[in-house]
């Protein structure tokens, strides 16, 4: 079948975007056809038709309106696919032959602007990743915010630095050079449980000289040394396939990408993965809702912007004491001060999302009534502004000095705007009247036309003496009189005949037409002329981008400072004291997510208290349920939350510069990476030996539970160890067990310190107190706690009666196997080797001659696997 010239058209334009799902337009619709329809019908549950049904082999086609593109979209995206929107650049009526048409944007997982796939509160980030000899450097940007900066991450833990910093950003798509890019294997695997969509893009757009001549550009600078990129090729290369990538994607200049941050890594706390999971700072581990997060709890802000930025704050703590103490102080003036507060965050309230319709501006995608939006925005800014002082804190000061009203942005949308614009441009009641004089007299001669073709058929009723005659309107003749047979031999003689009906026959008068003309060509005229002057208004908001975005910036921070000043003052947190010390000391600290969840009872505080010198390990026992995983995190999150400038759940807390939080919590399978476990707890606890440092602070949750009791005992033994005696590992410890041998470590270790969950027994049953005391435990309560959990009553005898078997030392020396009858004993030949039994085996010899203090984490593994084997050949004999 000979394709048409429109088919070689869509043909042709399909080829230049083969790994995207083409949006061509005809008319209001716009449709797909071949591969592109089988597949979108699918995903889009629209009907699936063909063009040109009588040929041999009939083209598949469907097609979505115009009008309701964005959703259809949306679906595609969330699907995993691209869109490319294919536009007529002419309108028909002008066109000579075929209309021009071109794709205007495509559209990407990270590129998308539909509200049904953003989340206001949270960015939508698009990464580029360029692996280098030594590096891996990163640009990000949030398209809809203009957010951009770039990093660099190094040495043997380069690649999960970068993981653990998209799990952080939560990217929506991420590049990567081709075919480099499978240099990343941990990466590739992480996009999956992130959601992300992986893009290759060509490895020559990431070449320094490439790239920092695109760079220079979209910033319009002569050099990158302000931007502090100058040496991090790999940052720099990275940023230019990005900005490349956007723009061949948003056929657009992108000019609300104008700042660029070199991201420092010293100068935020690390949290790698684990961390962020174990702590569920802001995805919960049930169902990745932000949900029983510490986010949830913080999250009282007002508007998108806020909440985006409080999200930023949680994610990179501080580490700097200067700008962690602002913070403080300006959070600390506003809990005090509670009707400024009060005042602030109502205005904070009337503020609309004005980053993302900036973006949108300059994009070229912005509506009217988002621009109305930005105008109702810009209404309260007067009112922030004065709210802003009297202030001692220096943030707050620092605001008010950098304030901009932006009266003239405000004077010029309210002047312009129409109080109830619709949502297309180009059908009129854009522009308010009285702002554009020729709009105003087209407007008049449209409305004085309309009135005078409304009273002719008045008229003309009148002098033919027609009472039925009408005048009326149709696409193909225009205005025109309608008159039924039964007045046919009254109509005049200068009516001219255009079409005869069954019942009625239809005229046209050259007065008629003439006013027609009128009417209908300042209608058009005024609708195009809206559109021009709608346009013009979008470029001179456009023009105003880095002032509004400036604005953003601080408003997002206010919103913060507020949101974080009303959460103290509701639930009594307090102002902790930051210092350059080592010491730890938490006094009544209280878990934030636990408390806010409101459980009936009360929850019970307890203090903390680390320090380098005289404790800096605390091993906690205690049962099950006690509180132990809850006191660990409390801990750890009170830490974070006075680094990003919190007030905290305490009656007092001096906390010191901690640059990194490492955490081994909980037991879950990797089955996507192939782990088990006791793997990822190893590779999690191997993590915190190599990277910890004096400065750190580690939670250890029941180390070493995921193997045999024994193996489990000796790791956990030799991590506490490692970390009390390893030069440049000695960081400030929580680790809590169930492994009571551990207790002899405080005798044998000067800064090991033994705590416990204080119990208390009643009946054969415990009740849990919840306070942390001094001591160690020496027993589980295993089977109290089954109990608790509704395990049935025969199993609780039974355990009981093994246990007592146990402890009277029956199965020290001979192996109680549970599968019995009940009340048998199964004895199995060979004695059960024990790590702390005075024996004078060669096995026992040989661990007793170890140099434990010289042996590294995966030495110590090493020897461990070794062991075992030989305690297997000794049992085997």
């Amino acid at each position: 079948m000979a394709s048409t010239p429109m088919m070689e058209q869509y043909y042709r334009i399909k080829g230049q975007y083969p790994d995207a799902i083409l949006f061509y337009r005809m008319g209001d619709f716009y449709e797909m056809f071949q591969e592109d329809a089988l597949l979108a019908s699918k995903i889009l549950d629209i009907a699936l038709t063909s063009r040109n049904k009588q040929a041999e082999q009939p083209v598949p086609m469907c097609g979505v309106p115009f009008h309701a593109v964005e959703s259809y979209v949306a679906r595609l995206i969330k699907a995993g696919h691209k869109v490319a929107i294919c536009e007529q650049m002419e309108e028909a009526s002008e066109a000579k032959g075929l209309v021009t048409r071109d794709v205007v944007r495509v559209v990407t997982p990270g590129t998308q602007f539909s509200s049904s796939l953003l989340e206001s509160k949270e960015n939508q980030f698009i990464i580029a990743v360029l692996p280098a000899q030594k590096e891996i450097g990163i640009a990000v940007i949030d398209l809809t915010t203009g957010d951009f900066y770039v990093a660099e991450f190094s040495g043997e833990g380069a690649e999960k630095d970068l993981v653990a910093e998209c799990f952080r950003l939560g990217p929506r798509e991420i590049l990567l050079p081709d075919p480099q890019g499978r240099e990343l294997p941990l990466l590739e695997i992480s996009s999956r449980e992130l959601g992300a969509s992986l893009t290759s893009y060509p490895s020559w757009t990431a070449e320094l000289s490439r790239a920092r001549s695109i760079l220079l550009q979209q910033l319009q600078a002569l050099s990158l040394q302000g931007f502090g990129c100058e040496g991090h090729d790999p940052a720099i290369g990275a940023a230019g396939a990005l900005i490349h990538y956007l723009r061949e994607t948003q056929k657009s200049n992108l000019s609300h990408i104008n700042r660029l941050v070199y991201r420092h890594t010293g100068r935020f706390m690390l949290l790698d993965l684990a961390t962020q999971r174990h702590l569920e700072l802001v995805s919960s581990s049930i169902d990745a809702s932000s949900r029983g997060t510490l986010l949830s709890v913080l999250d009282l802000t007002k508007t998108a912007m806020g909440g985006r930025r409080l999200k930023h704050w949680i994610l990179f703590p501080l580490l700097d004491l200067t700008e962690i103490g602002a913070r403080h102080e300006a959070v600390e003036e506003l809990v005090e001060d509670f009707p400024r507060r009060r005042e602030i965050r109502a205005h904070l309230d009337a503020i609309h999302d004005f980053e993302r319709i900036v973006s949108r501006v300059n994009l070229g995608t912005v509506n009217s009534r988002e621009l109305l939006a930005l105008r109702n925005s810009l209404q309260v800014f007067p009112e922030l502004h004065r709210g802003l002082l009297p202030s001692r804190s220096r943030l707050l000061q620092g605001m008010h000095t950098r304030w901009d009203d932006c009266s003239d942005l405000h004077g010029l949308l309210t002047s312009a705007l129409a109080e109830d614009p619709p949502l297309t441009l180009k059908e009129g009641g854009l522009i308010r009247e009285g702002y554009h004089g020729e709009l105003d007299e087209l407007r008049h001669i449209r409305q004085e036309g309309r009135g005078w073709i409304a009273r002719i058929e008045t008229t003309e009723r009148a002098r033919t003496g027609i009472s039925t005659l009408k005048v009326r309107h149709n696409r193909v003749f225009g205005y025109y009189i309608e008159v039924t047979n039964k007045y046919r031999d009254a109509v005049p003689a200068d009516y001219i005949r255009k079409q005869t009906l069954v019942g009625a026959e239809r005229f046209i008068t050259p007065e008629l037409k003439e006013y027609e003309a009128k009417v209908l060509g300042a209608e058009e005229r005024a609708k195009a002329l809206e559109y021009e002057i709608f346009q013009d208004l979008r470029r001179q908001v456009a023009d105003s981008t880095r002032r509004l975005q400036e604005m953003g910036g601080m408003i997002a921070d206010l919103d913060v400072l507020a949101s974080l000043a009303e959460v103290a003052h509701v639930r009594h947190y307090v102002r902790p004291t930051m210092t350059h010390g080592d010491s730890l000391e938490i006094r009544q600290g209280r878990h934030p997510v636990v408390e806010a969840e409101g459980t009936d009872a009360q929850f019970i505080p307890n203090d903390s208290f680390l320090d380098p010198k005289s404790q800096q390990i605390l091993l906690l026992t205690g049962p099950n349920m006690a509180g132990k995983s809850t006191y660990l995190r409390q801990v750890a999150l009170i830490t974070l939350m006075a680094h990003m400038g919190s007030f905290v759940p305490a009656e007092e807390a001096i906390v010191p510069l901690v640059d990194r939080i490492f955490t081994r919590v909980g037991a879950q399978d990797y089955l996507i990476k192939g782990q088990s476990t006791f793997m990822v707890e190893m590779s999690e606890a191997a993590n915190i030996l190599h990277n910890a440092t004096p400065k750190s602070l580690v939670i250890l949750d029941e180390i070493g539970r995921g193997t045999s009791t024994y193996d489990g005992l000796s790791i956990a033994w030799a991590m506490v160890e490692y970390l009390h005696n390893e030069e440049g590992r000695q960081a400030k410890t929580l680790f809590s067990t169930h492994y009571h041998e551990l207790t002899e470590l405080s005798s044998i270790f000067p800064r090991v310190r033994n705590f416990t969950f204080a119990v208390r027994e009643w009946k054969d049953q415990i009740v849990f107190l919840r306070r942390v005391i001094p001591g160690g435990a020496d027993r589980s309560y295993g089977i109290q706690v089954a109990r608790l959990a509704g395990i049935p009553l025969p199993v609780i005898a039974r355990a009981k009666e093994v246990l007592s078997g146990l402890e009277a030392g029956e199965g020290k020396k001979r192996r109680v196997s549970p599968i019995t009858t009940k009340g048998s004993r199964e004895r199995q030949d060979g004695e059960q080797l024990s790590l702390f039994q005075s024996a004078g085996s060669s096995l026992l010899e040989e661990i007793l001659n170890l140099d434990v203090d010289r042996l590294t984490p995966v030495e110590a593994l090493n020897l461990l696997s070794q062991m075992k084997a030989k305690a297997q050949e000794l049992r085997g004999k």
